[in-house]
């Protein structure tokens, strides 16, 4: 019994051992394929996946190369990992996707790309917010309005309670970009009076803060 456990041993091993390579070789060629992405080389891209690199690989941050070239904003290679069927809404370890980060960090052209191949208008990132809440806060103007034309929830609320248009006089800085913000999405049809979570109105919010344009804008749309 003994030699045919021995022998059974070492045809695992040698199994196992004529594996490996293939398990490293694949993981080489998707580390390659995530930093082609991120450096936004779209040739590297495409000859990789054409050696046999698995287009939804991810990192230790649980990225895929899609991600990976939507963090550094690398149109083209984002282009060459969607046309070849990336998954624009896979997210990370903490629930960003290509279409959730391009909306929130204003990359339009990726978001644009995003959009036309199957993004999730109501996923929602770590906050609970749609794509739609941080572009907002943070100013993108573009962004607000290609997402809005898209037919985002312009009243979707966050764990926070807040909408998009609560976080743009909250978190916004009342410039010229936020008063543009604030105008599309009471456009769009946002709630004027959809307070947030304790009950402070988006009027009293402006008003709060001396943002008289906001707080006129508010006012004509009926806000109380």
């Amino acid at each position: 019994m003994r030699p045919r456990l021995f022998g059974s041993l070492i045809g695992a091993s040698i199994a196992a051992f004529s594996l490996a390579p293939q398990t490293v070789g694949a993981s080489m060629l998707e580390n390659q394929l995530i930093s082609a992405a991120e450096t936004g080389d779209p040739d590297k891209v495409k000859a990789l996946l054409k050696e046999g690199a698995s287009i939804e690989a991810r990192d230790a941050s649980g990225a895929t190369a899609l991600l990976a070239a939507t963090h550094e904003n690398r149109v083209d290679a984002a282009r060459a990992l969607i046309e070849a069927g990336a998954d624009v809404n896979a997210k990370d370890k903490i629930q960003d996707s290509p279409y959730l980060y391009a909306g929130a960090r204003g990359h339009l052209d990726i978001l644009k790309l995003t959009l036309a191949n199957g993004a999730d208008l109501k996923s929602t990132n770590r906050y609970g917010g749609t794509a739609l809440i941080p572009a907002a806060e943070r100013g993108h103007v573009e962004t607000v309005k290609t997402l809005i034309e898209a037919g985002i929830d312009v009243d979707h609320v966050n764990r926070l309670g807040w909408t998009a248009l609560l976080e743009a006089i909250i978190l916004g800085s009342g410039g010229e970009k936020h008063i543009e913000i604030v105008r599309l999405l009471i456009k769009a049809g946002a709630d004027v009076n959809l307070a947030d979570g304790e009950g402070v109105s988006p009027l009293t919010h402006a008003r709060q803060r001396g943002y008289g344009k906001i707080e006129r804008l508010l006012a004509d749309a009926g806000a109380r």
